[in-house]
């Protein structure tokens, strides 16, 4: 699935054909998730001018913190985050020598554990159901198992077959297969509309806002204007051009397509077949390469998430970041698909043992074959007291009661890491006529989303040099969140992951009125679906943060991966 329509906007078929469910219908302002709701006309961003005042009024420095991003790329390039990005010391750039013998040569701006030792790239990569199902079928297929005859971990490994063998070849494929056939005739309509638009315009490339400025008495050529335009209008594409919409809108329909093929064709080995490391041992862990951007494309998502958080503050150009001291380390390990366990593990290690305080990860999935891998990165990032901000998806489900990975809590013990934020996505208004408070696309529930926090039309870095776009998600809302804890750590720096935490939760403020649970409309209390009932707010953070020791300790050894070798299925 094209990373727009994936990790920014979740446009499923009811948002197709039902469209503005998930918009909000007013314009609003560039920027407007740093607003302080009382002196912005009721936008409600998290107030951060009046954080940077109380500062201010502490005269205290800051001290740097750096920020990685486990993403899709960064453009290095950017006008808005070439002087944010950070360097890694120990290497000298392109000299081709590993010069801090960390294992990886010139890893200048961070790695991409997506590339090959040849320079190639995996840009698209397939879904973890379909590679969980046909990895695994030969061991489980026709067989009903417990936990009497089963380990643990050989359990958790059926039981997430299972559930991939009920996705993929049960009854329920058969709505995907009639949904896939509604969208690649929306889609072959969107393609004539635009061919008809293309001519009356007399230009082959337009914008969704010069669409909606076009008329024509023409019944034909109004009507291919109203499904173009709508569409772009729903998914908030209304600054990007006809072609990328429709590219993007063509990736997601063959996306589909080829979850419905997965029930009986194992999918393309698109990352072993460029990475070429043994992917089943662990131990194998220096593959890959040092280019963090590798096309406009694949950088999208991770150069507007590095922007929320870091873009350079009043340089004149752009926009502002959250935090004023940060640098930006790219952990390149999500795909035009879904991400691989190995890779975010060992992007989780890669970034705490090169300096990081604060890990944004805007990803996803509904499988982890590899949890374990997983959980021992989560644990060795909570033992050097490393934070963990996590977008909580753009599904419009409750994570309590549904599969959302990674998780907080580990396999082996059910505990719950003390690092670890998950952030819903709110809106800008009370209005609920004009959306509300929460984002109609953003996962909730009551004990697995920790914060919300703004996520609808986010104004940001995107790819180019020196561009800009807006773009919504959870995605959008998790590094506003990281962004408050680099802040928090730039001036408090002997606070510690667990103190972030807890001042972030309970600072978060608790709206007046009801939201809207996403997905089913119903009118509810924050509360219902948080666990601290409230959208975040800078200056309340940083006002508590003030008052606190700090408790920051010496890192513990670290956590060694107790996960054997995997034997292929």
């Amino acid at each position: 699935m094209n990373i727009l329509l994936k990790r920014c906007l979740f446009l499923s078929i009811s948002a197709l054909f039902n469209l503005g469910l998930f918009a909000q219908k007013n314009e609003v302002p560039k920027g407007w998730h740093l607003l302080n709701p009382k002196d912005s006309g009721n936008y409600y961003g998290i107030s951060l001018a009046r954080a940077y005042d109380f500062i201010k009024s502490k005269k205290i420095k800051s001290t740097p913190v750096i920020v990685a991003i486990i993403d899709s790329g960064v453009d290095t390039l950017h006008e808005d985050l070439k002087s944010v990005l950070w360097h890694n010391p120990g290497e000298i750039p392109g000299n081709g020598i590993d010069d801090d013998k960390n294992g990886y040569v010139d890893d200048v701006y961070g790695w991409n554990f997506l590339g090959g030792r040849d320079g190639k790239n995996v840009e698209q990569d397939s879904y973890e159901a379909a590679r969980v199902y046909h990895k695994f079928k030969s061991n489980y297929e026709g067989k009903t198992l417990t936990g009497k005859n089963l380990s643990k971990e050989e359990l958790y490994e059926y039981e997430t077959w299972k559930r991939s063998s009920e996705e993929i070849a049960g009854d329920d494929n058969k709505t995907s297969g009639l949904e896939v056939v509604a969208l690649k005739r929306a889609f072959k309509n969107c393609l004539k509309g635009d061919s008809i638009l293309r001519k009356a315009m007399g230009k082959e490339k337009y914008t969704g806002t010069e669409l909606g400025e076009f008329s024509s008495d023409d019944p034909t050529i109004s009507r291919a204007k109203n499904v173009i335009y709508d569409l772009m209008k729903g998914n908030d594409a209304l600054e990007t051009s006809n072609q990328e919409f429709l590219e993007g809108f063509g990736d997601y329909v063959s996306g589909e397509e080829k979850k419905i093929d997965a029930a009986t064709t194992p999918p393309t080995e698109y990352r072993n077949d460029v990475v070429k490391d043994n992917y089943n041992d662990f131990n194998d862990k220096f593959y890959g390469n040092n280019n963090v951007m590798v096309s406009n494309k694949s950088a999208l998502h991770g150069t507007h998430v590095s922007g929320i958080i870091a873009a350079a503050r009043d340089n004149g150009v752009g926009i502002n970041g959250i935090a004023d001291n940060v640098k930006i380390m790219m952990v390149r390990a999500v795909p035009d698909g879904d991400e691989h366990d190995k890779d975010i593990a060992l992007a989780i290690r890669y970034a705490v043992d090169n300096g990081a305080k604060v890990i944004n990860m805007s990803f996803g999935k509904s499988y982890s074959p590899e949890k374990q891998w997983v959980d021992d990165a989560v644990r060795y990032a909570e033992t050097k007291g490393v934070l963990l901000v996590h977008a909580a998806g753009n599904d419009a489900k409750d994570v309590d009661t549904t599969f959302n990975f990674p998780s907080p809590v580990y396999l082996s013990d059910n505990k719950r890491a003390s690092n670890w934020i998950t952030v819903g996505a709110s809106g800008p208004s009370e209005d609920i006529s004009s959306g509300g408070l929460t984002a109609g696309f953003s996962n909730y529930g009551k004990k697995e989303v920790d914060v919300f926090a703004p996520g609808v039309k986010i104004y940001s870095t995107v790819p180019g040099g020196n561009t800009y776009q807006n773009l919504q998600g959870t995605s959008m809302a998790s590094p506003v969140v990281a962004g408050l804890a680099a802040f928090i750590l730039e001036y408090y720096p002997s606070l510690s992951a667990k103190q972030v935490k807890m001042v972030i939760e309970k600072t978060a403020q608790k709206p007046s009125v009801k939201v809207k649970e996403p997905g089913t409309g119903n009118e509810v209390e924050l509360s219902d679906i948080s666990k601290s009932g409230g959208i975040i707010n800078a200056y309340e953070a940083i006002k508590l943060a003030s008052t606190l020791k700090g408790e920051r300790i010496a890192p513990k050894p670290p956590v060694k991966s107790k996960v054997k070798t995997k034997v292929k299925g």
